[in-house]
């Protein structure tokens, strides 16, 4: 089993917004618009790497 730090992890954070801000940024001129898509841009990416980490925690516990 590979460890990962939770510092390393806390380094997703500050690039998670970084992007859902600049995304929203290029579809809105609000800042209100813009605030609540990186909001959901943002949710939905943690969501989706929830996932992913699951499928991959799943795949080494059944193939070891």
């Amino acid at each position: 089993m590979i460890a990962i730090s939770v510092e390393y992890l806390l380094w997703i954070l500050p690039v998670l917004v970084a992007v859902s801000l600049v995304l929203a940024a290029t579809r809105h001129e609000r800042t209100d618009l813009i605030l609540s898509q990186a909001w959901r841009s943002g949710l939905w990416t943690v969501c989706f790497l929830g996932i992913v980490a699951a499928l991959i925690r799943f795949a080494i516990w059944r193939i070891g």
